[in-house]
């Protein structure tokens, strides 16, 4: 079981980002990972900066932590030929720490580029013909592909690790689920359901597997709420509506009848760590064995303290 700390691009700027990833890895931390965003949910959250540019900060200021995208949309604001080079160039200057994640996207950060967003169908039937490309150019030497949505020309990634960065395939259903069995290396999901899980293994899926938790600390439980009301009550939307919104302004708007107690209600919020393990072992049971800690909460740097001292002894670690 390995945990992973995830660094809020919405929330914070790279400098800081970098200094909390160091701070995680002393904190305990096996794993660190980042959203690849254009825009954040929230205008008042007030950043986005550009993950990978991030990522490589953080490779070079680190020594053990693992890394990843949570996730990359490699289809539309980026071709899967730019996302294969990328994700390969940082599994070199990492050791080898680095975990692509991967999945179809929103509108919020794939219509900048002016090619607009296409209805889910296709997203996914985009998704498996970009994971046959980075396939395909992994393997070495000039490739081209021709597909109902994405093509490649003649193209190589020249600077390749011995051991490929693992592919995590982001799954909201079944579908999903056998087309990260088919093929990528692991799954990557956001809630407990283990009707994801069963799909995965199902489809001969064998890989790592990991989970997303929303959590909120602070030293009060009103403090915690409050923090997490401002800055994730767009999460509590559903994804329905957060794949399909353009603009962090279409989300201030989406989320005006969240209320602070509805958050309360969807995430442990406060000092008490036998909620926040609860949580935790909630993904674990259904058979997770990466689960990622998002905490919405005020203060990364108390929170990273809390996960060293309480968190991660009664884990195991």
């Amino acid at each position: 079981m390995e945990y992973g700390y995830k660094l809020s691009a919405e929330g914070f700027g790279p400098q800081e980002l970098v200094r909390q990833a160091v701070l995680a890895e002393a904190s305990g931390f096996d794993f660190v990972e980042i959203s690849d965003h254009y825009h954040p949910w929230l205008d008042s959250q007030g950043h986005s900066p550009f993950a990978w540019t991030v990522l490589g900060a953080i490779a070079a200021s680190t020594d053990a932590i693992g890394l990843a995208t949570g996730v990359t949309c490699p289809t539309v604001r980026y071709h899967p030929a730019i996302v294969a080079q990328a994700a390969a160039t940082l599994a070199l200057v990492s050791d080898g720490r680095f975990t692509l994640g991967v999945g179809s996207g929103e509108r919020l950060n794939e219509h900048v580029v002016g090619r607009g967003f296409p209805a889910v169908a296709e997203r996914q039937a985009m998704l498996r013909e970009a994971l046959e490309i980075i396939r395909l150019l992994w393997q070495g030497g000039y490739r081209s592909y021709r597909g109902e949505y994405l093509d490649l020309e003649d193209a190589r990634v020249f600077d390749l690790p011995d051991e490929l960065p693992v592919i995590a395939v982001a799954a909201g259903g079944p579908d999903a689920a056998e087309l990260a069995a088919e093929l990528g290396d692991g799954l990557f999901g956001t809630e407990p359901k283990p009707e994801l899980l069963d799909a995965y293994r199902g489809a001969g899926g064998d890989g790592p597997t990991y989970g997303e938790v929303g959590l909120a600390w602070a030293e009060t439980e009103d403090a915690a709420v409050q923090a997490a009301f401002e800055s994730s009550r767009w999460s509590l939307t559903g994804w329905k509506v957060m794949s399909e919104l353009p603009n962090p302004a279409n989300f201030e708007a989406a989320s005006t009848v969240v209320r602070p107690e509805d958050v309360a209600a969807a995430m442990p919020c406060g000092p008490d760590a036998a909620k926040h393990l609860e949580a935790i072992r909630e993904y674990e049971r259904v058979g997770y064995d990466h689960v990622v800690l998002t905490n919405s909460g005020p203060d990364p740097d108390g929170f990273m303290d809390f996960f060293a001292r309480e968190l991660r002894p009664a884990l195991g670690g």
